[in-house]
């Protein structure tokens, strides 16, 4: 039996596991090669911008056949208005127009700072259906100092030119009014082209600060 083996063989534990210290430089240093290991699903960063003062924030490539899901993080996204709408809509057009045609569900979990009131609820106010206008992720967002939206978008398969393009949204928001609120979105944008662009913007007013990320996932 040879070294190598001798060290692998008396670390191995009644389970059959391989404890650590079975790997050293000793055990490797002969090795010449090592076989490939499939690869886990992984988030490939593509781009990101970071908002200053910005009346929208547009990611106009980066969206394409490589991957079929992209990912979008929101990172203390702080509105220059209070009390405003946390909104994106899609283009087919590389950007020359944001307006697919949406359907989307959105409901909300809330909770009073001052422990006055919680619950749930669904926002007939805020979901589409069969809009082109800009889907709402947050709403009535403080603009204090320390108030801001973070959370996250996903959109599916956007190159597709078969299938309609589902999104889904989870949003933590501080209120305007002092109060914490959880929101969820889901929907598709009924269309069969590609979607090649999106912007982020607010209601109304500018997006004074935060960070935008965009992400694709790596195909297994």
């Amino acid at each position: 039996m040879g070294t190598i083996t001798r060290s692998f063989a008396n670390n191995i534990g009644s389970s059959g596991i391989l404890s650590a210290s079975a790997v050293t430089n000793a055990t490797v240093e002969d090795v010449t090669s090592f076989s490939s290991a499939a690869s886990p699903a992984t988030l490939v960063l593509i781009s990101t911008q970071t908002a200053s003062s910005s009346a929208t924030i547009s990611f106009t490539s980066g969206l394409n056949s490589t991957y079929d899901e992209y990912i979008f993080k929101f990172i203390n996204i702080h509105p220059a208005t209070d009390g405003e709408e946390f909104q994106f809509n899609m283009s087919t057009d590389s950007g020359s127009n944001y307006n697919v045609t949406k359907t989307s569900t959105h409901f909300q979990a809330y909770h009073l700072e001052n422990g006055t009131g919680a619950g749930t609820l669904y926002q007939t106010s805020h979901d589409l259906a069969q809009s082109t206008a800009f889907q709402t992720l947050s709403n009535d967002l403080g603009n204090d100092n320390d108030q801001s939206t973070s959370g996250t978008l996903i959109i599916f398969n956007p190159a597709s030119t078969t299938y309609v393009k589902h999104f889904i949204a989870t949003m933590n928001n501080t209120q305007e009014a002092d109060y914490q609120t959880n929101y969820f979105i889901a929907g598709y944008g009924n269309t069969t082209s590609a979607v090649n662009a999106i912007q982020f913007k607010f209601s109304s007013g500018n997006i004074d600060d935060g960070i935008i990320k965009l992400y694709g996932v790596k195909k297994s």
